[in-house]
C-alpha cells in the first residue's frame, strides 16, 4: 500500500511540473514590469519573403501582468497561413502570388495578443513578398519523321512546352547539336531538308538534336530534346516539271523540252521507273532521255506531217508518271497543243528557184546581148568597109567610061558598050547605096550597138544588185521580194529590147550552172551555201 501511495504521489507531481512548464511557455515574458508589448523575429527584413520559401516564427509577447497569453490575427490572415492561438505563425506564398509585371505584392497582417487579465496588446506586420522566376517545363516531344529530298517542317507542339509563371517563351538552337541545314525559329518551327549523306546516316538509326526553352524577360532555360527518324510510312514518289505549265503549246518543226526531276521520300533508291503514256501514238517513246535516276529529259520536235491538212492544231494529253518499289505511284498531264505551219524549208527552195530562175534569165539575156553586140560590131566594120570600096568601084567605072576611047581606040564599036556599061554600072552602085542594100548604114549600126551595150549594162547592174540584196534566206523571206523580183523580171520584158533586134529563137550554147551565175553576178549564193 505504501509503494501504490508512493506512486501515486509521484504521477501527481509530474503532472503538476508539466503544467506548470506549459504555462511558463505560453507566458514567455521577461520579469521586467511594464505594459504588454508582442515581440517578433529580430532578424533584418524578417518580413520580406520569396515565392515557394516558407516563414516559420512564434509571436512573443513581454510585459504585462497576466501570465496566460492568447494570440489571434485580428485582420489580413488568407487560408494559405497557418496561425495558432499560441503564436505560431506558418506561410510558404505562392508562384502565383506574384508577377513578371508586378514583381512584389504586399500582406499587411494585424496581430494581438491577450492575456488572462484582461491586458491587450496588437501590432500590424507587412509581408513583401518578392516573385521568383521559375524555367519553362518541357515534355516528351513526338519524333521529328523527315523525308528524302523534302522541305521537312516540324512545328514543336506548344502543349508539351509551358512555362508556370505565364512567361513569353522562344526556342533557341543550340548550333552544334544541330545538322547542317537545319533551321529552327523562335517559334519552335524546325524545318530540314537532308541531303544524301545525311539520310543515308539516319536510316541506319535515329539521331537526337538538343535546344534551349527560354523565358522572357527572365532568360531562364530548359533544354530540349529531339528525336530525329526517317518517316516509318512508304510514301509515294514524287516529281516535278521544268517549266511547270500545264498546256505546252508549239508548232510543227518546233523543239519541245521538259525537264524532271524525281525525288522520293524514302529515298532515292526507292524509285523503280519514270515513263509517259501519251494519247497521241505518233510520240516516240525516245522523246524521254535519262539523264541520272533523278534527272530526266522529255526532247521532242514534231515534223512538218504531223498536223495533217486541213486541220490548224492537234491537241493530246501526255501523262507522266513515277513508281517505287511499293508500286506507289505520282503522276501529272500535260496538255500538248501543236499548231500546223508551212514546211519553211519548201518555201525557202521555192523561192530560192524563183531567185536564181531570173538571174539565169538575166544570164541568158546578157549571153545573147553579148553576142548581138559581137554582131553589130562586125557589121559596123563591115559596112565601114564596104563604103570605101564602092567608092573606088565608082571611081573605076567612071575612069573606065572616060578613058574608054583610049581603050578601044582600034575598036570604036567597043567604046560605045563600055562607056554605057560603066555609067550604067555607077548609077545602079549610086542607087543601092541609097537605099542601103549593099552594107548597113554606119550611123544606124553605131545607134543599134550603143543601144545594145546601155541595155546591157542596166541589166548588169540590176542584177547585181538584186542578186546581192536578196543571196541570203533571211532577205528572201521578206514580203518585199516578190515585188523586187517581179521588177527585176519586168526590166528583161520592156519593149525597147524589140530594138535590139533579138532573135526569139536563139538558144544559148552555154549551162546555166552556178559557177557560170556566180561569174556573172559576183554576190549570186547558191542554195548550198545559204546562211540564215
Amino acid at each position: 500500500m505504501l509503494i501504490k501511495h508512493i506512486h501515486k504521489i509521484l504521477i501527481l507531481l509530474t503532472v503538476a511540473l508539466i503544467a506548470s512548464g506549459a504555462q511558463g511557455q505560453d507566458n514567455m515574458k521577461n520579469t521586467s514590469t511594464g505594459p504588454l508589448q508582442l515581440v517578433f523575429p529580430s532578424e533584418s527584413e524578417w518580413n520580406v519573403l520569396y515565392e515557394g520559401k516558407e516563414i516559420n516564427f512564434h509571436l512573443q509577447v513581454r510585459g504585462g501582468k497576466g501570465d496566460s497569453i492568447r494570440y489571434n490575427a485580428v485582420s489580413g490572415l488568407t487560408k494559405e497561413m497557418k496561425f495558432d492561438s499560441l503564436g505560431h505563425f506558418i506561410w510558404t506564398p505562392g508562384f502565383e502570388v506574384a508577377d513578371r509585371i508586378n514583381t512584389t505584392k504586399s500582406f499587411p497582417i494585424v496581430f494581438e495578443a491577450q492575456s488572462a487579465t484582461g491586458e491587450s496588446v496588437s501590432r500590424e506586420v507587412v509581408f513583401k513578398v518578392n516573385h521568383v522566376n521559375r524555367p519553362p517545363q518541357i515534355d516528351e516531344l513526338h519524333p521529328f519523321y523527315v523525308q528524302y529530298k523534302t522541305q521537312n517542317v516540324y512545328k514543336i507542339d506548344m502543349g508539351a512546352v509551358r512555362d508556370q509563371d505565364a512567361d513569353p517563351i522562344v526556342f533557341v538552337p543550340i548550333l552544334e547539336q544541330m545538322p547542317e541545314g537545319m533551321k529552327l525559329t523562335a517559334a519552335g518551327e524546325i524545318t530540314w531538308e537532308p541531303s544524301i549523306a545525311q539520310f543515308s546516316i539516319l536510316k541506319k538509326g535515329p539521331r537526337y538534336v538538343e535546344f534551349y526553352v527560354e523565358d522572357q524577360p527572365s532568360k531562364a532555360r530548359t533544354k530540349g530534346r529531339l528525336k530525329l527518324d526517317v518517316t516509318q510510312m512508304d510514301l509515294a514518289p514524287d516529281f516535278t516539271i521544268i517549266p511547270q505549265n500545264s498546256i505546252v503549246k508549239s508548232a510543227e518543226n518546233n523543239r519541245i523540252n521538259l525537264r524532271f526531276t524525281l525525288s522520293d521520300p524514302n529515298g532515292e533508291d526507292d524509285i523503280t521507273a519514270f515513263n509517259f503514256v501519251s494519247e497521241n501514238k505518233k510520240v516516240p517513246v525516245e522523246a524521254l532521255i535519262k539523264n541520272t535516276p533523278t534527272s530526266y529529259e522529255f526532247i521532242w520536235e514534231p515534223g512538218y506531217d504531223f498536223v495533217k491538212d486541213p486541220l490548224d492544231t492537234i491537241a493530246f494529253n501526255i501523262t507522266f508518271y513515277v513508281l517505287d518499289k511499293a508500286q506507289n505511284k505520282k503522276e501529272r498531264s500535260v496538255r500538248f497543243v501543236i499548231k500546223n505551219t508551212v514546211d519553211e524549208s519548201l518555201r525557202d527552195n521555192y523561192v530560192y528557184n524563183l531567185y536564181r530562175g531570173a538571174l539565169v534569165n538575166a544570164w541568158g539575156l546578157l549571153e545573147q546581148m553579148t553576142e548581138k553586140e559581137g554582131q553589130l560590131k562586125k557589121a559596123y566594120t563591115r559596112a565601114k568597109k564596104g563604103k570605101r570600096s564602092r567608092s573606088l568601084l565608082n571611081a573605076s567605072l567612071g575612069a573606065t567610061t572616060g578613058l574608054a576611047p583610049v581603050i578601044a581606040k582600034d575598036r570604036p564599036d567597043r567604046r560605045g558598050y563600055i562607056t554605057t556599061i560603066g555609067g550604067t554600072t555607077v548609077a545602079t552602085v549610086g542607087t543601092l547605096e541609097a537605099t542601103e542594100v549593099i552594107g548597113k548604114s554606119v550611123n544606124g549600126l553605131l545607134d543599134r550597138f550603143n543601144y545594145v551595150m546601155q541595155k546591157k549594162n542596166e541589166l548588169q547592174n540590176k542584177g547585181d544588185v538584186f542578186a546581192r540584196e536578196y543571196g541570203q534566206k533571211s532577205a528572201r523571206r521578206h514580203p518585199d521580194f516578190i515585188r523586187k523580183l517581179d521588177e527585176f523580171k519586168s526590166l528583161m520584158n520592156l519593149s525597147g529590147l524589140v530594138a535590139l533586134e533579138l532573135d526569139a529563137r536563139w538558144e544559148n550554147k552555154k549551162e546555166a550552172t552556178d559557177t557560170a551565175l556566180k561569174k556573172t553576178f559576183k554576190d549570186f549564193v547558191p542554195f548550198t551555201q545559204d546562211e540564215n
